[in-house]
Parts: C-alpha cells; structure tokens; sequence
C-alpha cells in the first residue's frame, strides 16, 4: 500500500486533472521539476519525455497506466515513481492524491507542497472564471 498524501481543492475536477497532465505546467507546481521535455503536451499511457530536476540533471520518464479525468502513473529514471489521482467531492470540488511507493517515503513533503500549489493555482482560477 503506498503511502497518500491528499488535498481537498475548491476547483472543478478537470481542472485539476488538466494541471497534473499538461506537462508544460508541471514546473509551476512540482518543486522537483524545472522543466519538461515531452511531445505530448497533455500526456496519455506511454507518453514518454524527460524532466530537468531541481537538482539539474535530466531523467527519462514513461507514463505506465492512465485512466482519462482520474488516475496516472509513471515511472521516471526507469523506478516506478507517484501516482496521481483526481477524486469528485461534490459540484466544484475535489480531492488530489498524490501515491508515493513506501521506499521514497522522504518524497512526501515534495509532494505535500505540489499538492498546495496546485489547489492554489486551481482555485484561483475558479474563482476567477465567470459564472
């Protein structure tokens, strides 16, 4: 069982999925990412590229398994890596969840903070898109 780190965000469920899977967004969000190189700029199963870390060197990475509007995973330096879950909490709301394998359990406070600024990001363009 992996370990979840989660976030209830007041935006709409697509607009969280399509912050977690429009890669050129990725580096507003993940502290580990700075940038992406990848031909899919909304990624699918088997989308493939490569992201600049934090750290300054690049890594491959494959998307393993996707369920459209819900779930996806990837493996990144050929480890298999987080998953990423979207969950429907009611009109306008929602619940990220980030899955973290039990050896990289130092990821988390990464992921916690991905997790707070895409519920930042999401909610204030809720907010700011008309009724």
């Amino acid at each position: 069982m992996p370990l979840e780190v989660t976030q209830l965000i007041d935006a709409p469920p697509g607009a969280v999925w399509d912050e977690l899977t429009r890669v050129s967004r990725w580096s507003r969000w993940g502290p580990s990412v700075v940038d992406v190189e990848c031909d899919d700029e909304c990624i699918r199963r088997n989308s493939r590229g490569r992201v600049r870390t934090a750290l300054g060197f690049w890594l491959p990475f494959e998307v393993t398994a996707m369920e459209p509007g819900r779930s996806w995973r990837w493996r990144v330096g050929g480890i298999p890596a987080t998953g990423h879950r979207v969950e429907p909490e009611g009109p306008g709301r929602c619940r990220l969840v980030f899955e973290i394998p039990w050896w990289a359990a130092l990821y988390a406070p990464v992921c916690r903070a991905a997790a707070d600024r895409i519920a930042r990001i999401c909610a204030a363009t809720a907010e700011n898109e008309p009724d």
